[in-house]
């Protein structure tokens, strides 16, 4: 995985937790998209990836969009979400849990 989870400084930069969603309607083109983007970060959901992601690497993941994507028919969405965003966020039932990441919110 690309992005790092001690939250330190990368060279890029710091990092930021970043949630990617995304609305293929190709299924060939969205298994291609979804297995780019474990390289990044973790499926939480069936088309939810979250992140550790430095300003560089959404780069690299805005790009591939536009080379990757039929951006007529298809739909991706890049949050970039604050450490308070993060504390307050509630999972219930089945999920993994930020601690279990090793992710520190500071």
């Amino acid at each position: 995985m690309r992005g790092r989870r001690d939250g330190r400084l990368s060279a890029a930069g710091a990092e930021v937790i970043t949630i990617v969603t995304y609305d293929i309607t190709d299924p060939r083109r969205l298994q291609r998209f979804a297995k780019f983007l474990r390289e990044y970060g973790l499926r939480s959901q069936k088309s939810v990836f979250e992140c550790r992601l430095t300003e560089s690497e959404i780069r690299e993941i805005r790009s591939a969009c536009r080379d990757r994507l039929d951006l007529a028919t298809d739909a991706v969405r890049i949050y970039r979400v604050c450490s308070g965003c993060m504390a307050r966020a509630v999972v219930l039932g089945k999920g993994i849990k930020l601690k279990e990441l090793g992710w520190e919110l500071v």
